[in-house]
């Protein structure tokens, strides 16, 4: 079933209110249709210090809750400067973000998974070079099911704890919208069985002994390698229009401390298409792919990421995503959409397009929330081949 709740919105907007004993409620009320907007919020705090609330829904890990806060780092004149451009500007989004941000993060979820960490995304030379990097510590419990078409016979908890960290760094090309340069992704986990009983007869005979092994070990995975990327959206947060692609590629290799060699490929593409002033579309592929002799460990074997699918249900060395989404504009603030999805999951690539098909629809609808920054929240509520999701959606799904 679905779960169901009205209290999370209400948490979330109430949260925003008391951030600050001297927020008017003036603030949160547009001046232009009297409707609640956090932009003049947004406007004269985005500096300094921002707790934001998290609310996970993933069944995978049972739900959960999360801080993180947000560090701006400019100094004073530049803060004033930022400011007072975002007050005044029709495109204040291009504003919202200070040269440099840090984050801290920390969640707990309903089945004692937790994770703390942070990072930090630096823009330097006009934009023109960008930095963003993370790492922290997790302990997460979640089920494994196998992988591609090596299925068990039922599902086994799998405990993993492990420091991240991943870095890129990336340069424009020209006057392009194009951006180039390295990636850098580190784990180094320890993964167990909740009950290493369960994997007593519950594997393919051929693959008992590799993947027992497989789930109870000591393990690194350490990899570098480029990014490419291309981005035209017209927003960052809630995009109507542009298209945006990513390509990633890693070489995972003993000479850099990785456990296991393989390598790594994601590829990413959306597309966001205005059609008239009621209505528009958006489409997301993705595959990837991991060139691996090797089983990989759960957490570093790509899974299909899409709505209505729990995170890591279905993991594969070859992944392929569609989506699609309609989306009508009711009024100025007010938008539903409508959305379906196809993902494939194999151990081979060129197993991919015959592999079984997992379907996911639904429909949500998203409230303009930021008007100023174009920014909008809502939620979904998704129909998996096996599970009913709702997300909490802050700006777009993708």
């Amino acid at each position: 079933m679905i779960k169901k709740t009205f209290i999370i919105p209400l948490t979330v907007i109430f949260s925003l209110l008391a951030l600050s004993k001297d927020t008017q409620a003036s603030q949160f009320f547009d001046v232009l249709d009297g409707k609640f907007d956090a932009s003049q919020y947004l406007s004269e705090n985005a500096y300094g210090f921002l707790p934001v609330p998290i609310i996970i829904t993933d069944p995978a890990v049972d739900s959960g809750i999360g801080l993180s806060g947000l560090f701006f780092h400019e100094t004073e004149e530049d803060q004033k400067s930022r400011l007072q451009s975002m007050q005044n500007s029709d495109d204040a989004a291009k504003h919202l973000m200070p040269p440099s941000i840090s984050v801290a993060i920390g969640a707990y979820t309903g089945n004692k998974s937790y994770f703390a960490g942070g990072g930090h995304m630096g823009f330097f030379d006009q934009g023109n070079i960008r930095y963003m990097g993370g790492g922290g510590y997790g302990n997460l419990n979640i089920d494994f099911f196998g992988f591609g078409d090596i299925t068990l016979k039922k599902p086994v908890r799998i405990n993993t704890q492990a420091i991240v960290v991943m870095q890129t760094l990336k340069f424009k090309l020209g006057d392009s919208s194009f951006y180039l340069g390295p990636t850098q992704r580190y784990t180094n986990a320890t993964i167990s069985p909740t009950n290493i009983n369960d994997l007593t007869g519950n594997l393919p005979p051929d693959w008992q002994e590799a993947i027992t092994q497989l789930l109870t070990r000591d393990i690194t995975t350490s990899g570098i390698g480029f990014t490419l990327e291309y981005d035209s959206r017209d927003n960052f947060f809630s995009p109507n229009e542009g298209i945006k692609y990513e390509l990633n590629h890693l070489w995972y290799d003993d000479k850099i401390a990785s456990d296991i060699d393989y390598q790594l490929t994601e590829f990413s593409g959306l597309h966001y298409l205005k059609l008239n002033d009621h209505w528009q579309t958006a489409f997301r592929i993705e595959v990837d792919y991991a060139n691996s002799a090797d089983l990989l460990p759960p957490y570093a074997t790509p899974f299909i990421s899409m709505r209505g699918i729990p995170s890591m249900r279905f993991q594969g060395n070859a992944i392929g995503v569609s989506e699609f989404e309609l989306t009508y504009n009711i009024n100025f603030r007010w938008k539903v959409n409508a959305f379906v999805g196809i993902g494939k999951a194999s151990n081979e690539f060129s197993d991919l397009s015959s592999s079984a098909s997992r379907v996911s629809k639904g429909a949500g609808f998203r409230y303009l929330i930021a008007r100023r920054y174009g920014f909008n929240m809502g939620v979904d509520f998704a129909f998996g081949p096996e599970d009913s999701i709702f997300y909490i959606q802050a700006g777009t799904a993708w």
